[in-house]
């Protein structure tokens, strides 16, 4: 296998777990300080990270428990209804995300949304992979290729500053494929913020068309390509995963960078940055995202 994940649904529950493979909502990233202002009422988030609000919240989707429904042998539909005020959000929204495995060896997430009063929502799948294997120690020698100029640079506390910076010089350049540990160590104030890589990619192409990263292994020969009709992607070098515990699938522990995530997705905190791509839905609007991961040798 290649996901990283446990045997026990326990081990999905317990306090500090790195979200292995969680649907994510209602914003997926951070939000600033936990909070934001809509139509001129400030709302307040549940903080759970530091000083700001991670995927959502404490209360975040990754914790619910949806109303699953097989559509057929290759497709599920899961099922939630956020209340107005869950965690903090304004609105009741109604969610419903699609899982289809394709004949061509992908995974097809499709994301839908409506809501009752206007809100914001960011939805993205946290699986951690590794094409080595999971459970194997490293994914610093996994190729990587990423399609963005640009990158949305952070604070201290991983909080974007509003800027899009170019990646071309620096060592978030993954236009030509790179091994994701080449420049992970250089003396770069971002990847000293991140521990790593942590970072949200401003894609240049997402019509769902185009691959807009690509991994590949030296071990096995396996490569992934991602799809999303998503602005932006999070490149996450598995910088804090620690390998303390040995709950992973049989028994295994998930030492330090020893998964990336790829998690396709609007801004971080976009909706206190005007410049960065809308994350509001309105009532009688819908939101519409699909991403796929699709696995080649």
């Amino acid at each position: 296998m290649w996901v990283l994940g446990y045997d026990s649904v326990g081990s999905y529950r317990k306090k500090g777990e790195p979200f292995f493979g969680a649907l994510i909502g209602r914003y997926g990233n951070r939000i600033g300080k936990g909070k934001f202002t809509l139509d001129g009422k400030e709302y307040t988030l549940q903080l759970n990270d530091g000083v700001n609000t991670l995927h959502g919240g404490t209360d975040g989707f990754f914790s619910k428990v949806w109303e699953a429904k097989q559509l057929d042998s290759q497709k599920l539909e899961l099922s939630y209804v956020s209340n107005d005020g869950e965690a903090g959000y304004p609105g009741k929204l109604d969610v419903k995300v699609t899982y289809t495995l394709t004949d061509d060896n992908a995974l097809q997430i499709d994301y839908l949304a409506t809501t009752d009063k206007t809100t914001v929502v960011n939805l993205t799948n946290h699986a951690y992979f590794n094409l080595n294997g999971e459970g194997n120690k490293t994914i610093l020698d996994h190729e990587l290729t990423i399609d963005a100029n640009a990158y949305t640079p952070v604070d201290s506390t991983l909080i974007p500053t509003g800027k899009l910076t170019p990646v071309a010089g620096t060592a978030f350049d993954f236009n030509k494929a790179k091994t994701i540990g080449k420049s992970i160590e250089e003396s770069d104030q971002q990847l000293k913020f991140g521990k790593g890589y942590d970072h949200n990619f401003v894609l240049t192409h997402h019509d769902g068309k185009t691959p807009v990263a690509t991994v590949k292994s030296p071990v096995t020969g396996i490569t992934l390509e991602v799809y999303t009709t998503e602005p932006g992607i999070q490149f996450y070098s598995g910088n804090f995963l620690t390998g303390a515990d040995k709950d992973g699938k049989g028994g295994k522990s998930y030492p330090h960078r020893s998964a990336f995530c790829l998690e396709t997705q609007h801004f971080p905190d976009a909706p206190n940055h005007a410049n960065f791509a809308s994350t509001v839905l309105k009532p009688g609007e819908t939101y519409k995202t699909s991403t796929t991961y699709k696995f080649l040798k």
